[in-house]
C-alpha cells in the first residue's frame, strides 16, 4: 500500500551522504547532479513506502539503493551499470556492517530501470523504487500517483543540476559505440 506524500521534503540522508562522499572523486562534476537525483529518487520512493512502522529500515534502505543505484557509470566507466551498482552495493554493506536486506537492495537496483511493473520477490519496495526513479527521471511526466506540487518542491529543493543532460550525453555516447545495444540497463 502506497503511503501518503510528505509535505516536507526529506533534506538530510546522512547514510546515503556517507556513501556518495566516499564517491565523490569519482563523480567528479557530475557529484551534485547525481546527489541530487539520489536525493529526489529517495524522497520520492519514501513518499510512497512511508506511514509504516518500519520507517528507520526503509529509510536506512532506500537510502542506500539510491546512493548506489546509478554509480556503476562512474566507477566503472560504463552505461552498462546495473551490475556494477549492486557489487558496490554489496561490498559497501558487508564492510560496513549495515542491517539492511542486501537482496532486496540489489532487486531495487537491478529493477529500476524495468519498464513495466515489477511483481517479483519485495515487490512493494522494489516498484516504489522503480516508480521514484521514472518519476525523476521523466521530470514528473510519470508522477506515480503523486502530488505534483511535491515533485515541484523537490525539484527546487535538489534542482537537477544537469542530470538530465548528463543522461542524454551519456546515451548518446553509447549509442555510437554499441548502436544494437543503447540503453543495455533497459528491463522488461
Amino acid at each position: 500500500m502506497l503511503g501518503t506524500t510528505p509535505l516536507e521534503a526529506r533534506d538530510q540522508l546522512p547514510l546515503l551522504d556517507e556513501v556518495l562522499d566516499f564517491h565523490a572523486a569519482q563523480l567528479g562534476r557530475d557529484f551534485t547532479a547525481y546527489r541530487n537525483h539520489a536525493y529526489r529518487v529517495a524522497n520520492l520512493c519514501l513518499a510512497m513506502v512511508t506511514g509504516s512502522d518500519e520507517d528507520e529500515r526503509l529509510t536506512r534502505t532506500i537510502s542506500l539503493a539510491a546512493a548506489f543505484h546509478d554509480l556503476g557509470i562512474w566507477t566503472d566507466d560504463t552505461f552498462d551499470y546495473l551490475a556494477p551498482s549492486r557489487r558496490l552495493a554489496r561490498d559497501w554493506i558487508v564492510t560496513k556492517g549495515c542491517p539492511v536486506d542486501t537482496a532486496e537492495i540489489e532487486s531495487m537496483i537491478e529493477q529500476h530501470h524495468k519498464i513495466t511493473p515489477f511483481r517479483g520477490e519485495g515487490g512493494r519496495l522494489v516498484e516504489a523504487f522503480r516508480r521514484a526513479d521514472w518519476a525523476d527521471v521523466s521530470l514528473g511526466i510519470l508522477s506515480s500517483g503523486l502530488a505534483r506540487d511535491f515533485l515541484r518542491k523537490l525539484h527546487a529543493a535538489f534542482p537537477t543540476a544537469g542530470f538530465h543532460l548528463r543522461l542524454l550525453q551519456l546515451t548518446g555516447k553509447r549509442t555510437l559505440k554499441h548502436p544494437l545495444s543503447p540503453l543495455p540497463m533497459m528491463r522488461f
